[in-house]
């Protein structure tokens, strides 16, 4: 059985540090957090605590592309 971390990850409230772990992870390229929160300032994600919602994130990085 695996061992479950003593801090898991909220999705609906990420730092941008680990966002860009998970990011980097799942796309398998170099991602770092200042262009998480970068993007996260740009869309207004991020909040008052530093973190950020990672649906919120992808769905207008998604939006974003599909404007061109």
């Amino acid at each position: 059985m695996p061992k479950k971390s003593e801090e898991s990850l909220k999705i609906t409230a990420i730092t941008p540090e680990n966002a860009a772990s998970v990011l980097a992870a799942a796309y398998n390229r170099r991602i770092t957090s200042e262009q998480v929160r970068e993007i996260a300032q740009a869309g207004q994600l991020l909040r008052a605590d530093g973190t950020i919602n990672l649906l919120e994130y992808v769905a207008f990085l998604a939006g974003d592309n599909a404007n061109g």
